[in-house]
């Protein structure tokens, strides 16, 4: 088959108008840089840095390839729904880590119909790398009973228990919760002794185990000096009660007093000034005080009363 000078040069053409666009699509999606995985207490999850494209939206599909796939399906890639097409730079592959085998990831953008290469992970990653970390507890004394609280870590989780009286660590107890329903119950122990308790994760998974928790220790109370603090305290409320109780209805009459019947005080202008002429009684038998009357004189009228009263005593 011949190919003439000019059939050659339209495919130069198509060529050279075809490479610049392959070009330009390169440099405006480029692949996802620094994809890292972190896994922590069995729950992994993929980061990358984001690919910026100015006035687009840049969304990122996610895919993982296990020791199946890549030896036995003719390295196949098998998609995450969960973290196709998302706008975060961040996907939870922890349900897709299934096995405790080799597992490689890939991350690839999207702008529109325009997709980037696939960003790889630069190492395997194996799920039994993932980082333990000792578990939160809290020890309780109820009663004579021994009692734990475990954080619930999920269902991957088993934990080992030591407790000991305190000072006493040659004599440890040992053991295993598989299930977190409430509380553990660990023992029956002594009144008025210290114990200790420390706890550890275990991922059968996996065959690997977290350090220990910090120990923490209790004292465990007498039952019948529990009985008397309660009944100190209570009587301590009532005599509280006793002596406030008073005071306060007191205090709430008096708010009510002055709320309903306030005390009234006329101003000075509606103040009536005493008289200052003289009062005198009409009449002098004291028997008679009973019936007397009041009269306002003025002072001639007294005067004249005055003299009347001396002429006829003199007569």
């Amino acid at each position: 088959m011949c190919i003439s000078k000019g059939n050659i040069s339209f495919i130069f053409f198509l060529c050279s108008f075809i490479l610049p666009m392959h070009s330009d699509k390169e440099a405006l999606l480029p692949a996802p840089q620094n994809i890292s995985i972190f896994s922590t207490n069995m729950k992994h999850f993929l980061t990358w840095s984001p690919v910026i494209i100015p006035g687009e939206t840049v969304r990122y599909s996610v895919e993982f390839q296990g020791e199946y796939e890549r030896y036995y399906a003719n390295e196949s890639w098998i998609p995450i729904s969960e973290c196709s097409f998302i706008i975060v730079t961040q996907c939870n592959v922890t349900e897709d880590i299934s096995a405790t085998v080799p597992y490689n990831l890939r991350v690839r953008a999207d702008v529109g119909t325009q997709g980037s290469e696939w960003g790889t992970l630069k190492r395997l990653f194996n799920r039994n790398t993932t980082l333990l970390t000792p578990p939160r507890i809290k020890v309780i004394a109820d009663g004579y009973h021994l009692l734990v609280e475990l954080e619930d870590m999920g269902p991957a989780f088993q934990f080992h228990i030591l407790y000991w009286k305190n000072g006493q660590e040659s004599w440890v107890q040992k053991m295993m919760v598989k299930e977190i329903t409430s509380a553990v119950h660990l023992d029956t122990v002594e009144a008025g002794t210290d114990y200790c308790v420390k706890v550890q994760t275990y991922v059968e998974a996996i065959n690997r185990s977290s350090n220990f928790s910090q120990t923490q220790c209790i004292r465990v109370q007498d039952a019948r000096s529990t009985w008397v603090n309660i009944t100190l305290i209570s009587f301590a409320g009532f005599i509280m009660a006793a002596l406030v109780l008073p005071f306060l209805i007191w205090k709430i009459s008096r708010i009510f007093e002055y709320s309903c019947c306030p005390v009234v005080i006329l101003p000075e202008t509606l103040k009536v000034a005493e008289p200052t002429t003289k009062l005198f009684l009409r009449g002098i038998e004291k028997d008679e005080y009973c019936d007397m009357s009041l009269c306002v004189m003025t002072p001639e009228e007294v005067f004249q009363l005055w003299i009347q009263d001396t002429l006829s005593y003199d007569l």
